[in-house]
């Protein structure tokens, strides 16, 4: 039996790695849509796909049945995210036991956002406080079990102080034992180059993974945005406020993804995350005669 690929070999190849984020469908028929959108993806050569983790752990094991269908449906690895969020340090052990059971590889670790109705993240008794902590439980308690993708934040997490503090907070995650960084969704690449630069001049050695989302309408754009301090283009909102016809703004969303896609292609990146919302037209037809994803065996 050959041995897994170490996540970050994923991004040392000559062409641009891609992977795609889902989330737990919360209904058999979102499943088998999900499936569907799964196969249509699976074509653009992805590394591997990723399943996001309800807050306060609310999808646990929704997302262990995704990440084990998608693992069964493409033989490619699935991550599984893993937040501090209302879990003991034995719950997240327990977690990781039964994800590594179910076929997971990665996982994507993360502090977790506050519960609904809470101004701050406060750590359960016997919890974690912190994702470099979260870092540290799985290379401690799982060593070379799962390869671990952290997140970080080109335009500064909503609750860091300023960019050094958020900057500090990353190295640390890094430096417990995190193959790779993946970003928050942006919208404009200098956003994402600032950082990568800042990222190198602090010592992060780890492939940096820009993460984009095709958004395909502008309150869609809007809501995000704010919910996790996303800056809207000026030219992305002129031409989004133009015409509010559905096809319309599909098309701008997904052109404005596709030009952020070559661009970060020509400017170096290793590897792309895209955030599908567990659909596949816009991925599709942002993807489209572009070079990227795994070469073909």
């Amino acid at each position: 039996m050959s041995s897994p690929i170490k996540l970050a070999d994923h991004f040392h190849g000559e062409r641009c790695a891609i992977s795609f984020e889902l989330f737990p469908p919360k209904t058999e028929a979102g499943m088998k849509l999900l499936e569907t959108n799964v196969e249509r993806l699976k074509a653009f050569e992805p590394s591997f796909f990723t399943c996001t983790y309800g807050a306060g752990g609310s999808t646990q094991s929704r997302t262990l049945d995704v990440v084990e269908r998608v693992r069964q449906m493409t033989g490619l690895p699935v991550a599984s995210h893993l937040t501090c969020v209302g879990s003991t340090v034995a719950e997240l052990r327990d977690y990781l036991a039964e994800a590594r059971r179910r076929g997971a590889e990665y996982i994507v670790a993360l502090r977790g956002d506050p519960p609904k109705g809470s101004e701050s993240f406060q750590a359960v008794e016997g919890g974690l406080r912190y994702g470099n902590e979260l870092v540290e439980l799985i290379r401690e308690s799982f060593p070379d079990q799962f390869g671990i993708a952290v997140a970080g934040y080109p335009e500064v997490h909503q609750e860091a102080p300023d960019a050094q503090t958020d900057l500090d907070n990353l190295k640390r995650k890094v430096d417990a034992g995190a193959d790779i960084v993946v970003t928050q969704l942006f919208y404009d690449n200098d956003d994402f180059y600032r950082f990568r630069d800042a990222c190198v001049a602090a010592g992060i050695e780890v492939p940096i993974v820009p993460g984009i989302l095709p958004v395909t309408n502008f309150k869609q754009a809007q809501r995000i945005a704010g919910m996790c301090k996303a800056r809207i283009p000026d030219d992305m909102a002129a031409a989004m406020n133009e015409n509010d016809d559905a096809d319309y703004q599909f098309k701008v969303g997904v052109d404005h993804a596709r030009v952020q896609t070559i661009d970060l292609i020509e400017n170096g990146v290793p590897g792309i995350h895209y955030y599908v919302l567990n659909k596949s037209d816009a991925a599709a037809q942002m993807l489209d005669g572009l070079s990227l994803g795994a070469p073909s065996s």
